[in-house]
């Protein structure tokens, strides 16, 4: 779908469950992202992607190393953000890794290439990415792609309590380019 130099961003395949599910039981991966989660919900994850590929003709692709083939995560661009938020009806760019995949640029690789793919496919003036606070490492990334903090679409998360430290995120965005 879409090739980067080292990178390979498509569909998701059946073959691309086990390696998924093994990357989301990792505490370290899902640590902000309300915890490691069980194969059903990995399974119904994929389901979703591949139905919104279907309907959308986007989706959080699966990213596979060029080298060898391997499934390193997710990067693409999803329909709707969350209920009762300011990001409802918004374009979101998202990405998730292995842990061996991070430090690698791989993220920012796909990611750029992501957001080049929806300008010229999509009709959007925007494309927002969200995140907790403490994940120093995706909102960084966000802000080299050029994507600026909008505190004014800043939310509480609806599948955490207030006080819960997943509840608040922070969201960036990516103007259309002229």
């Amino acid at each position: 779908m879409i090739e980067t130099e080292r990178l390979i961003l498509r569909d998701w395949r059946d073959a691309d469950t086990a390696p998924f599910a093994t990357m989301c039981a990792d505490p370290e991966v899902m640590a902000h992202l309300g915890g490691p989660q069980p194969r059903a919900d990995v399974e119904a994850a994929i389901a979703r992607q591949r139905d919104m590929q279907a309907r959308c003709g986007h989706c959080f692709w699966a990213i596979e190393r060029r080298e060898d083939g391997a499934l390193l995560g997710f990067c693409g661009l999803r329909e709707g953000g969350h209920p009762a938020t300011p990001v409802i009806d918004e374009l979101e760019i998202g990405w998730r890794l292995r842990r061996d995949a991070w430090g690698q640029s791989y993220a920012r690789e796909a990611a750029g290439a992501s957001l080049v793919w929806g300008w010229a496919n999509t009709p959007r003036s925007r494309i927002l990415a969200w995140t907790v606070p403490a994940n120093v490492a995706s909102w960084t990334l966000m802000a080299r792609l050029g994507m600026v903090h909008r505190a004014d679409l800043d939310f509480a998360h609806p599948a955490f309590p207030a006080d819960h430290p997943l509840s608040a995120h922070i969201v960036y965005a990516a103007e259309r380019p002229c």
